[in-house]
């Protein structure tokens, strides 16, 4: 699911090329080296702040014709413009939730000392099988 929020970027005009971003729908700031730093960053943001929770809990998005560029937090830091930053929290959460998860799997003796021998790392494949099955790859 892809979801998209209204954000105020504000440059610095500094040696570092720092832009400072606002995600008014959550009252959320973050900054960024570069423009796509600061968009990487918010997307970041927001990912993070919508990670854990169901879709009828996320903020309702504002329209970008609604967000006036000097009423955020840095308004008085240098020019704002704001823009759109979208993200997949589908794709966003796989990035996240990569813990590895112990599962008991049983092979036969024989395919166990043959993968051993062969220097096969039997998690490794188990899981490109796995993804492969379900076309996640």
């Amino acid at each position: 699911m892809t979801i998209a929020y209204p954000v105020i970027f504000t440059q610095k005009n500094d040696e570092k090329d720092t832009y400072l971003v606002y995600i008014p729908d959550m009252n959320g700031v973050t900054e960024g080296y570069g423009l796509a730093d600061a968009i990487r960053m918010a997307r970041d943001y927001i990912g993070c702040m919508l990670y854990d929770k169901d879709e009828d809990q996320y903020p309702k998005p504002s329209r970008l014709e609604d967000i006036d560029p000097t009423a955020g937090v840095f308004f008085d830091a240098g020019k704002s413009v704001v823009s759109a930053v979208d993200i997949d929290i589908v794709e966003y959460s796989k990035k996240l939730d990569n813990a590895p998860v112990r599962r008991n799997v049983s092979l036969p003796s024989w395919l166990n000392k043959k993968a051993n021998e062969e220097h096969i790392n039997v998690s490794r494949v188990l899981q490109e099988a796995l993804m492969d099955k379900m076309n996640l790859a």
